[in-house]
């Protein structure tokens, strides 16, 4: 379908045989080992884990690998043809609604709960043969494998982690004696998956406008109300936020409550599934409406911090959100290099024509800006945990800037994969229709791009200050690089400066609040361009990584007249580089970042 037309065959010719014919067609990923290809991942896990951890986890990075490249990416296709189905009512006319599922996602599920063990493994021992549970760079890295093939399930997955932090830090002792050893285990007979039931026709990003009512019955709570967006709707256990009766109006007087699906005696609890949404995307994932009656639920912490409460989970949805938008720009990356490769056009390999190798470009930097901020953000979250100074503002503006940029990013990394695909990427048998669906989720979920931006400008930078850990966290990496031209880090450090300047003069100028995306993503880009530089010159890392930071430096921080041809002499040398399977040298990159 791409070039010029085929002259047409003589009618005498000899028909084409069908193997022959098929050669014409660009293969995919199927069958690849998405670890073992990724060099990315497997040099900053080197950096950021530590060495022992890296040798007892590898061998499960490269089985989740195969598995994503084989077993799991069929499974993902049957279970996105094949939505889940809601029955409302048994054969004797009970509101007893259940969801069916393809048997292929009951497989993934079993994958990902049962073998892995996602949810639990930041939170006990015993995973994957860990003596201690994973640090978080860790639990990241395979959630970035899972998610290039399956994205829908990573739903489930991450708020079934996050409700078990949720439990562990605010409930009381008796209820997580009740919920976390279900929560927590490996048998899919006995687990209790989680979610969290927030959004409402009322209240979406305005969350003080939240309109379901708690009432005090001994011991429990009665909830009603509705909720309009619950993804994972058939989850054993719910976080959602209510307001108590007498409570004040607006997120003063929000509570937050766990709802389970069924009482202690077996029994129901009292609200319905009144329908499932026909999705654009995660088709494989049920997520509906539910209508509580009166429904049984346990306050979680105390009544009058539940916004608060809750946000400790919606912020650790948006770092999974990032890691999920990497994952699927991996893929994105991984399928157009496989098609590029193995298409001939016009007479060579595509990958060999300037304007497609440039096309190639523009989703592999927004792939890897968003790998290296996630696995700084989520070493900083291992810091945090670990008590270490500072690492808390680090995880406060590094969540929020890569949930806002990376979400936005995938949208045109998915659809310039599709595009090099050609016709056939449009076809829904190919992967690219689903990672294009799939893609617009993440400027929804957890709140959307105005809504993070907000929440990065205004709040971690104009109320939290947390840029200034920013700004000692970057400098430290240049001033590590010492590999690196020395002009080259100066204009690093000149471009974060005046990010984070722009950011702060945003922050404090009510008139200026129309600039605050702008802010954020200049000061996303300043922090991957930085973080980049700094992994190229590390020893044991492909340095040609520090040639995307002056990708990243050029073309996302660099003013440039629109209508002036460019002089891209280094850019042509760099592309090459970039895209040549051969090892390269320190030098060559050097060579090319002082062009």
């Amino acid at each position: 379908m791409h070039g010029r037309p085929h002259s047409p065959r003589p009618a005498d010719a000899a028909p084409v045989p069908q193997a022959d014919a098929a050669r014409h067609v660009a293969p995919d990923c199927s069958g690849l080992n998405f670890y073992a290809i990724d060099r990315g991942v497997r040099d900053l896990l080197r950096l950021y884990l530590p060495a022992d951890d890296v040798s007892h986890l590898e061998p499960h990075f490269h089985r989740l690998g195969a598995l994503a490249g084989g077993r799991l990416d069929e499974l993902a296709r049957a279970a996105d043809r094949h939505a889940p189905v809601l029955n409302p009512r048994d054969r004797f006319g009970r509101d007893e609604d259940w969801i069916d599922y393809h048997p292929a996602y009951r497989e993934m599920e079993a994958i990902a709960f049962g073998d892995f063990q996602f949810h639990a493994m930041t939170h006990r021992a015993g995973v994957l043969g860990m003596d201690r549970p994973l640090p978080v760079v860790a639990k990241y890295a395979f959630q970035y494998l899972f998610v290039q093939a399956e994205f829908g399930l990573m739903c489930p997955i991450s708020v079934s982690d996050t409700s078990i932090h949720l439990i562990r830090k605010f409930a009381s002792a008796e209820l997580q004696a009740y919920l976390l050893p279900k929560m927590l285990s490996a048998d899919m007979a006995t687990l209790w998956k989680g979610t969290q039931f927030m959004t409402e026709r009322a209240g979406g990003s305005d969350v003080g406008a939240i309109e379901t009512v708690a009432r005090r019955d001994g011991d429990v709570w009665r909830l009603s109300g509705d909720k309009w967006f619950c993804s994972h709707a058939d989850a054993d256990v719910a976080l959602l936020l209510a307001r108590p009766e007498g409570a004040p109006a607006g997120t003063a007087g929000l509570a937050l409550f766990a709802l389970p699906r069924r009482l202690e005696d077996g029994r129901r609890n009292s609200y319905r599934i009144v329908r499932l949404k026909d999705k654009l995307g995660t088709r494989s994932m049920a997520s509906g409406e539910i209508r509580l009656d009166n429904a049984v639920a346990y306050l979680v912490g105390a009544p009058d911090r539940g916004l608060k409460q809750m946000m400790e989970q919606v912020n650790l949805s948006r770092l999974s959100h990032g890691v999920r938008a990497a994952a699927m720009m991996r893929r994105c990356v991984n399928e157009a290099l496989a098609c590029a490769r193995g298409r001939v056009a016009f007479g060579k390999t595509i990958i060999d024509h300037p304007l497609l190798r440039r096309q190639l470009m523009k989703l592999i930097v927004p792939a890897e800006q968003a790998l290296s901020v996630a696995m700084l953000a989520a070493s900083a979250m291992d810091a945090a945990h670990a008590g270490g100074n500072d690492a808390a503002d680090l995880v406060r503006i590094l969540t929020p800037l890569l949930k806002y940029r990376a979400c936005r990013d995938n949208i045109p990394v998915a659809t310039g994969a599709m595009e090099i695909r050609g016709g056939n990427g449009y076809i829904e048998e190919w992967v690219h229709a689903r990672l294009v669906r799939d893609a617009h989720i993440g400027v929804l979920w957890e709140g959307t791009s105005n809504i993070n931006a907000q929440d990065i400008v205004s709040r971690a930078v104009g109320r939290s200050g947390a840029q200034a850990v920013l700004r000692r966290t970057l400098a430290a990496r240049l001033d590590e690089a010492t590999a690196l031209p020395a002009a080259f880090r100066q204009r690093l450090h000149t471009a974060f400066e005046q990010a984070i300047a722009f950011a702060e003069q945003v922050a404090r100028d009510p008139a200026s609040q129309t600039a605050v995306r702008l802010a954020a993503s200049a000061l996303y880009h300043a922090t991957s361009a930085v973080l980049l530089a700094w992994e190229g010159s590390r020893p044991g890392v492909d340095p040609r990584r520090a040639l995307l930071a002056r990708f990243v430096l050029e073309h996302r921080l660099s003013p440039r007249d629109p209508l002036a041809l460019p002089d891209d002499r280094w850019e042509q040398g760099a592309i090459a580089l970039v895209l040549d399977d051969a090892p390269a040298t320190a030098a060559q990159v050097a060579k090319l970042l002082e062009a």
